[in-house]
């Protein structure tokens, strides 16, 4: 009788961006399902899901930040001790994008690695007539002068919120194939999602 020894591997993704442009929401609705309309303050908390992926299990940290700049050190502790990163802002906001920006300069300074795997996440897509930021902008910008990848997501509509998920995971080099329960999820998504492949050839792999 031999035993089969699983490899068990650790990966931890950070979701940074300005207050209110729905990092939380959409945590929740990957995780839950769900969607509080109500904005929460967040300071931080972490989600950790394990996944088996032929036969590897896979340890994933979720970790909401505060869209607070009140706790500068609590964010350089979390860039330090995360492997990849999604970058939120609202596609009403541009402020919000200019916040997208600063944290990716200071991504690359802290991990000193211009390399870093991370996602821009344009979330709030469902508002269509406040939408003040130009999807084709921020693509250009993020997928050619940034080589990082990019997605519009709505956590309140359940737009691509499994495909950030699954193209952060890209980013992290794990492998593609989803557990059987994610891959549920993602069947029970529309099926007209604008979902982009990453133009990151670095760090992108093909989905199964």
């Amino acid at each position: 009788m031999s035993l089969e020894v699983k490899e068990k591997t650790l990966v931890r993704l950070v979701f940074l961006g300005a207050a209110g442009v729905g990092k939380t929401a959409l945590i929740q609705r990957f995780l839950q399902d769900t969607f509080e309309p109500k904005h929460r303050r967040t300071v931080e908390e972490l989600h950790i899901k394990e996944y088996d992926i032929d036969g590897v299990k896979i340890t994933v940290e979720i970790l909401d930040t505060s869209g607070s700049y009140s706790f500068p050190a609590m964010r350089k502790l979390s860039i330090q001790n995360s492997d990849v990163f999604a970058l939120v802002y609202a596609v009403d906001d541009p402020e919000s994008l200019e916040a997208v920006k600063s944290l990716r300069d200071e991504i690359l300074e802290i991990k000193e690695d211009k390399y870093t795997p991370l996602v821009v996440v344009g979330n709030k897509v469902d508002r269509v007539q406040e939408r003040l930021v130009s999807n084709k902008d921020v693509l250009s910008t993020v997928e050619l002068d940034w080589n990082n990848s990019y997605l519009e997501a709505s956590a309140k509509e359940n737009v691509n919120v499994v495909e950030v998920f699954k193209m952060i995971l890209q980013q992290a080099n794990l492998p593609s194939r989803l557990s059987p329960a994610l891959r549920r999820r993602r069947e029970t998504f529309p099926k007209d999602t604008n979902f982009r492949p990453p133009m990151n050839k670095t760090n992108s792999c093909i989905l199964s």
